[in-house]
């Protein structure tokens, strides 16, 4: 058995002056007393038999469950905002660019025209530009290569013709003076016109477009017709209601399809009783002649956005 240390505990001495008084022993069995723990020391009770200085582990820290509550509070608070923030941005993604506030674009005046294809090829014909055809044939149809009218335009019929042929002598009254129209008239005989389909229409803020689609033998007669009727200035032959005109500058050269040709032509303040618009293409055995008009002023953007449409059915 192994033995606990022991405390002795001495009987107090007492001095007296005089003759020595007889010292008190106190005899019988010693007392064990623990000594009282120190400050901040584990009292021996709780202490591991291993020892003195060996400690019990020390129990598990207590959770927290304001700290757990805080956490499902702000858990539960980014959820919401994230499901609403998707919500947010799928219905964004659902609208239109003019519907959202702060991203509408404001329209700069082109027309909404349907959807625009170009007609089927007759099997094996290549296109007008294409490398092995040489005189620039155009095989589709030619009333199938002219632009449709933009949505909300009314038709004018005077320019359907028969059959959707317009006869060259109706063609002829898009130019102002008499001398001009003979002299146009000889040269579309001179170069082999073979057809002029036309197509007119008028929008709602008043413009009046029409298209003219005049087929030669070949590309080489329809370019050396392009040269008759244009010149760098101005057109060689004046057209109605424009009797002088001057090259427009402002017309985008980098809006042109590759291999059309193209003179655009505005007319010279002050204008008369409309403002007119014109432009002649050409590609392959096709000149086409352009000719916009408006009371008041014909705006650039539609003229332009007729032209480049047209010139891309045509290339």
């Amino acid at each position: 058995m192994t033995e606990q240390p022991q405390t002795t505990v001495d009987a107090p001495q007492t001095t007296v002056d005089g003759p020595e008084a007889p010292q008190t022993t106190v005899d019988g069995p010693l007392t064990t007393v623990d000594a009282p723990p120190a400050p901040g020391e584990q009292p021996a009770a709780e202490r591991a038999p291993g020892g003195p200085d060996a400690l019990l582990p020390p129990p598990a820290p207590r959770k927290d469950r304001r700290l757990l509550r805080a956490v499902l509070r702000w858990t539960a608070v980014v959820v919401v905002f994230a499901a609403a923030g998707a919500g947010t941005a799928y219905g964004i993604a659902g609208l239109e660019r003019t519907d959202v506030p702060g991203l509408a674009t404001e329209s700069d005046g082109r027309w909404a025209y349907p959807e625009i294809t170009r007609p089927p090829l007759p099997s094996g014909s290549p296109g007008p530009l294409a490398e092995e055809n040489a005189a620039g044939g155009h095989y589709a149809d030619l009333r199938a290569l002219l632009l449709p009218a933009p949505e909300g335009a009314t038709d004018d019929k005077a320019l359907r013709g028969t059959d959707g042929w317009l006869a060259a002598k109706d063609f002829l009254t898009v130019y102002e003076s008499p001398e001009d129209r003979d002299e146009v008239g000889q040269l579309l005989t001179d170069y082999g016109l073979r057809h002029v389909a036309a197509r007119g229409w008028t929008t709602a803020d008043g413009t009046h477009t029409r298209v003219y689609l005049l087929r030669f033998g070949t590309g080489r007669s329809a370019d050396e017709l392009y040269g008759e009727l244009t010149g760098y200035d101005a057109p060689v032959h004046a057209a109605r209601g424009a009797a002088e005109t001057e090259f427009d500058d402002a017309y985008p050269g980098d809006a042109d399809p590759e291999g059309i040709t193209r003179y655009a032509y505005d007319e010279v303040k002050p204008y008369g009783a409309e403002h007119v618009r014109q432009a002649y293409l050409r590609a392959g055995d096709v000149v086409a002649l352009i000719v916009q008009s408006r009371k008041g002023e014909a705006a650039a953007v539609p003229f332009q956005q007729t032209v480049t449409l047209q010139s891309q059915l045509l290339g």
